[in-house]
Formats: structure tokens, sequence, C-alpha cells
């Protein structure tokens, strides 16, 4: 367990942050920005430690970047100083750093007094030059496009897109916290690295309608890649700004005497994803496939499977149920269907490699045993 220090706990990055490192064990001290002098040396009292995210990027007037940023790291830096032992520390900067502006300035300001602190004391200064962060808890309307698209394309709010080809460069919370925890973990480990990868490189017009197609796929049903990289975190960040009433959506239930049938996910590129149901007694499908293949299983209820080769009138029956779950898979050539067998209503899991296309549906009917 390691004693960590904390300015800005109650921002974007320090919200993350605190929680991460609360689940790995660490003590989190919390430092409020308006901290006295003998209030922020008594914070930092056994700080192992110290991560400064505390900072001002839109005062009502520019004189409050030198006193949020400049003037704060300045006391801070000193209060460090005479503690027995003082900490490592963490400063999170911008790339806003290298502009002339005097937000970009007050940054530098702040980052010299960081680097002045780690040589004068022997320990290490890290100084995380960070591009724009996105992820959960992002305030929209502030200063994050990506928070703000968020917030309004989840809400049915318009858009204000000033140059569609902007180029953005992202990093996303998950990956800054963690690098964080790594020196929370080891904080007198100076070979940890002083950037946050990966930087994620979008366009503003490109980042708006990646956002409306994950809005849209509660109507189409078509989700993407959406397990790793830019898209995994883009998704998650998009998904936690619905508000709670939204947190479910309906599908359409196709419905005839047999029973129900539902799809639940499209993809690009891996199939779909759907249910049905059978009453007892029913038997459903009775049809072959040239190259599409499926993959059952059944949830609820008793089934028999049954299989006929088209060309050689082979015939093949199994029997699963929801009590032993077992996978049955469509072989190419092979007429198949599924009967309930049971006394109550079986239900079915589904996946299929291919969306269903009406024009090409391959779909051949064709009974598995006569009649």
């Amino acid at each position: 367990m390691t004693v960590v220090a904390v300015t800005g706990a109650s921002g974007f990055i320090g919200r993350n942050l605190v929680l991460r490192l609360r689940e790995l064990n660490h003590k989190v001290v919390s430092i409020p920005h308006q901290a006295d002098d003998a209030a922020l040396l008594a914070a930092l009292g056994g700080a192992e430690v110290v991560f400064h995210l505390a900072g001002v990027n839109r005062p009502e007037t520019t004189g409050e970047y030198e006193t949020g940023n400049v003037g704060m790291t300045d006391r801070l830096v000193a209060a460090m100083r005479q503690l027995p032992t003082p900490p490592p520390v963490v400063y999170a900067s911008s790339i806003q750093a290298a502009a002339d502006n005097p937000y970009g300035r007050s940054k530098r300001e702040a980052e010299a007094l960081i680097t002045g602190y780690a040589q004068q004391t022997s320990v290490p200064g890290w100084i995380f030059r960070l591009p724009n962060v996105f992820g959960k808890w992002c305030r929209p309307n502030y200063n994050s496009v990506v928070a703000t698209f968020c917030h309004n394309v989840s809400r049915g709010l318009p858009l204000t897109i000033i140059d569609p080809a902007a180029i953005l460069k992202l990093v996303y919370i998950d990956d800054v916290v963690e690098h964080f925890a790594a020196i929370a973990a080891a904080p007198l480990d100076s070979t940890i690295a002083s950037e946050i990868a990966p930087i994620y490189e979008t366009t503003v017009g490109d980042l708006a309608q990646q956002l409306q197609i994950f809005r849209d796929s509660r109507t189409t049903l078509l989700t993407g890649a959406v397990g790793t990289g830019f898209l995994r975190a883009l998704h998650a960040t998009y998904v936690s700004y619905l508000e709670p009433a939204n947190f479910a959506y309906p599908l359409k239930a196709h419905s005839d005497p047999r029973g129900m049938f539902v799809e639940m996910l499209r993809t690009p590129d891996s199939g779909q994803f759907s249910f049905f149901t059978a009453h007892p007694g029913i038997t459903r499908g009775g049809h072959y496939h040239h190259s599409k293949t499926e993959k059952f299983l059944v949830v609820q209820g008793h089934a028999r499977f049954g299989f006929r080769h088209v060309l050689t009138d082979e015939v093949f029956t199994l029997e699963t149920s929801g009590e032993t779950p077992t996978v049955v898979e469509t072989v190419p050539g092979w007429s198949h269907d599924i009967t309930n067998i049971g006394q109550e209503t079986l239900l079915v899991m589904l996946w299929a490699n291919e969306l269903f296309d009406p024009q090409r549906p391959d779909t051949v009917p064709a009974k598995v045993l006569p009649e």
C-alpha cells in the first residue's frame, strides 16, 4: 500500500484515479484546491507520492491562470520541500504547454517548478503533457469535445461542428489512470515513462459520425468492433453518458403460432445474435444452407435436433436441454430442424455467422424427417 496525495481529486482525471487507487488498496489523501499553506503541509504528511492534477483551464480572467496553475504549484512544491522525506511528484500538464498563450505559459511555468523540485530533492518527477483526455465522468460543455458530443448525442441534442476535418488527438482515461497507478505502485522507479499510450487520432466529423452510429445501433441492432482499441474506449465513454431512464431499449418480437423470434445484435463482420421460442410439440426450421453456419444453445426446455444430408439422405438426431448446456452447430449441406419435445416453452439462443440478407438468404426449404 502506498500513501498517495492528490490535488484535483474531484476533477475528471482525479475522480477516476482516486477510485482506481482505492481499488488497489492504496491510501488516498485528497488535497483541496483552497487549502492554505498549513493545511497543505498537514495533508502532505506521510505522502509517498503526490499526483498534482489540480489546475485552471477555463477562468473568468486570464490572471487566474497564474494563481490557479503557477501559484498552486509553487505552494505545493514549497510544502513538499519542507517534508522530512520529499515525495516524488506527478504533474498532469497539457499539450497546450507548447502554445504561446496565457494558459500554455502558465502550464510551462508550473512544469518548471516541478522539474526544479525534482532536481533539488533528487526524487522522481513526472510531467505528462496530456492531449485531450476522454472517458466517463468528464464534464460536457466545458473543455472536452468528446464529453460534449457524447452528452448531446445520447440526449438527441444538436451538435455544433465548425470544422469537421479538424484533427483530434485523444487519450483514454483508463490508460491514463493505469499508467498513474503503475507510478503509485513504484513511486521511486524513475524509469517509468512520462508519456501515455496509445494516443488515438480522429477528426471532429468522424467522432460525431461514430457517436451517431452508437446511438442508432439501438434501432439498427448493428454494433461494430467495440471490443478493442479506440472504438472500445469511445463506446464505453458514450454509454456512460446515458441517463438511467435510457439504460434499456425495446426489441421487435416476431410472433406466430409456433412461438417468438427476436433479433438482439447484429455485427458488420461477425454475424448476428437472436433467440426464439417454440411451444411444446412445435418444430422449427426445416431448411439447409450452402455457406451460412449457426450455433444453437437451448437455454430452457428439451429439444430434439434433426439433420439430413441433402445428397445422401443420411439422418442424424440429437437431444439437448437447458439443464445440460450444449452448443449445436448447423453444417452446410445438411437440412436441419428443432422440435420442442418437452412440456414447457422451449427457449433457444442463436448465433448466425452472417447477417440475414433477404436478397440472398442462403436458406433453402427442405424437410429433415418424413411426415
